[in-house]
């Protein structure tokens, strides 16, 4: 994959870890453009503003948690189809099925390496992504 691949490409991180923040960046900033958020609703805030085309949500979170800013974003009609891997420590199976009845179309576990999030995102990204306006 070339460095230009998905540079267009926007990915809002969710977390309220600031180590998981440079994480993503770090693993990320060389082919995504990379927004970091600690919390749901500033989260809400960007993808109305901004052009987002994945959303990082961490399951666990003070306040609005990953698994209910998915489903308030699932039922927003204009991001019905925006692309959302939800960030976990909890790897059962249920959270798993947690996650994917709120509307992830991915989930990872924590701790992964950088290789396993850009596949991640590259799988939810239409292959040869041109960026819309």
């Amino acid at each position: 994959m070339s460095d230009s691949t998905h540079q267009n490409t926007t990915v809002l991180a969710v977390d309220d870890s600031p180590i998981m923040h440079e994480m993503v960046k770090r693993a990320l900033d060389d082919c995504y453009r990379v927004l970091a958020t600690d919390n749901a609703v500033d989260a809400l805030s960007i993808i109305y503003h901004e052009q987002v085309d994945v959303l990082l949500l961490d399951v666990s979170m003070p306040g609005i948690d990953g698994l209910e800013m998915c489903r308030t974003v699932r039922n927003l009609p204009q991001f019905q189809n925006l692309p959302i891997i939800m960030l976990t420590a909890r790897d059962g199976h249920f959270d798993k099925v947690q996650g994917r009845l709120a509307g992830a179309t991915e989930y990872l576990t924590k701790p992964f390496n950088a290789e396993q999030l850009r596949e991640a995102i590259a799988k939810c990204l239409p292959s040869g992504q041109s960026v819309e306006s």
